[in-house]
């Protein structure tokens, strides 16, 4: 199987990458979609969670307002979640990544702005980071969940810088479309000449 790890910050466009790798095919498992599902779902991170924060669990379900002032108040707090929730995360990715090898699936996606600090990069063939600049980003996050410039530009900055993903990342897919739609061409173009070579390899 050929995995296809996507990266990147906050309003570059990874989504758009992850929905054209489906489109063609590919199991597509974006790590945030999929942490937001356990939270619900998986009583045993739930269990550790509260353990580790004390009041955040209340009529089975986390108060995710109260853990997030909690964790980004505190960086050794966030450290702690993150070493809660990566290895959760992790096994859920390869139970759906064996399944879909079971049933004959070639090619899988991951999406994970964290890819590489959870350590999910390792199952990947070939990690691809998706940059944009700046105020395109900023424009796409204040759009997508509605705040403001200041907001945006906090969220942004939080976050790794472009360096980080042009030096860690096999590949770069840089992002300079004025439309969802130019950059899911780009992304279609892009992406088929992996499946391509895939296919050519398996054959």
């Amino acid at each position: 199987m050929f995995i296809i790890g996507i990266t990147g910050g906050t309003g570059s466009g990874k989504t758009v990458a992850l929905s054209v790798l489906k489109k063609h095919g590919a199991l597509a498992l974006d790590c945030d979609e999929v942490y937001h599902e356990l939270l619900v779902d998986d009583e045993m991170m739930k269990a550790e969670i509260e353990a580790r924060f004390g009041g955040v669990l209340k009529d089975g379900r986390i108060d995710r307002k109260r853990l997030g002032e909690m964790v980004f108040a505190d960086k050794q707090a966030l450290v702690d979640l993150n070493k809660i929730t990566h290895k959760y995360v992790i096994r859920y990715i390869e139970q759906r990544l064996a399944e879909w090898e079971k049933r004959g699936g070639g090619v899988a996606a991951i999406d994970a702005i964290a890819l590489f600090e959870s350590g999910i990069h390792k199952m990947c063939d070939v990690v691809v980071g998706v940059i944009a600049p700046a105020e395109t980003r900023i424009s796409r996050v204040m759009n997508r969940d509605g705040i403001t410039r200041e907001q945006a530009m906090m969220r942004i900055n939080a976050q790794k810088p472009d360096e980080f993903y042009i030096n860690n990342c096999d590949k770069i897919l840089e992002n300079m479309c004025n439309t969802l739609e130019e950059f899911e061409e780009v992304c279609n173009a892009y992406f088929a000449k992996f499946i391509e070579r895939y296919l050519h390899e398996k054959s």
